[in-house]
């Protein structure tokens, strides 16, 4: 009788139980949790997408900036459907004018190296006479082995014939040039030119001297020596010592730049 009243209780626990599961969350939860599920995938895939178009709108406001200058365009963001007008440039007559100079003179700059490359590819005379153009202007570069003797001041037949080409171009150019003479670091033996200043100012003079000769005007021009104190290469192999004596003509910069000033102010 004792083992009969065990077993009913015991069943009576057991429907209890599946009683209190069946009585768990309604039905309806399951489909109310879905919702709210997809509703946050929503919200999250939105808030991603806005943080990308502020990135991409940014990149944009950068770029634009660059082209159209710093106040150009608004700080603030913009939605679809809105227009930006374009906004004129806040650029003064004064920075336009300076802009203006500024391509005139790379312009010049670029034509003299293109004519005197011109020279250099038509007289086969690459590795003797270079122009580069630099941040300070046009550099043409000769090498004394063209133009000179070793030690000497007088020039080659075939230095005299090239720099009457070179001074042909030149000629038509009404900005000041400088002629600058440099050597390598070999103590010069001379009583004529006691050291490497006398020789490359020396040098310096006499192509400035057949440059006006041939038709550049003599305001125009200064001579300078360097000596040995501004090599290109080392002093310590003979092929270095040999790119180190040269002569440059050199068209600076900022002496366009004065000559373009005074066209300007005329």
């Amino acid at each position: 009788m004792a083992e009969d009243d065990e077993g009913r209780k015991k069943k009576q626990i057991i429907k209890q139980e599946i009683i209190n599961i069946q009585e768990g969350a309604p039905e309806w939860m399951a489909t109310f949790s879905d919702l709210v599920t997809l509703l946050m995938c929503f919200f999250v895939l939105m808030f991603a997408m806005s943080t990308t178009q502020q990135e991409t709108y940014k990149e944009l406001v950068k770029s634009l900036k660059s082209a159209l200058g710093a106040q150009a365009v608004p700080e603030s963001g913009t939605r679809e459907g809105l227009i930006m007008h374009p906004i004129p440039s806040e650029k003064s007559p004064e920075n336009q004018a300076v802009d203006d100079m500024g391509a005139m003179i790379e312009k010049e700059m670029d034509e003299i190296v293109s004519e005197v490359r011109e020279l250099v590819l038509f007289n086969k005379l690459g590795g003797e006479v270079s122009v580069t153009k630099t941040d300070a202007g046009v550099v043409i570069t000769m090498s004394d082995l063209l133009l000179f003797s070793a030690g000497g001041t007088q020039l080659s037949p075939k230095g005299l014939e090239i720099l009457e080409k070179v001074a042909a171009v030149l000629s038509k150019l009404a900005y000041h040039v400088k002629v600058r003479g440099h050597t390598d670091s070999e103590p010069i033996t001379s009583s004529i030119y006691p050291s490497n200043w006398e020789l490359s100012s020396a040098r310096a003079s006499t192509v400035a001297r057949l440059l006006v000769a041939n038709g550049v005007p003599p305001f125009y021009i200064s001579a300078e020596g360097y000596a040995q104190y501004h090599p290109v290469a080392t002093n310590d192999t003979a092929q270095g010592r040999a790119q180190n004596r040269r002569v440059e003509i050199v068209y600076e910069r900022d002496s366009i730049a004065r000559q373009f000033e005074d066209m300007y102010n005329k």
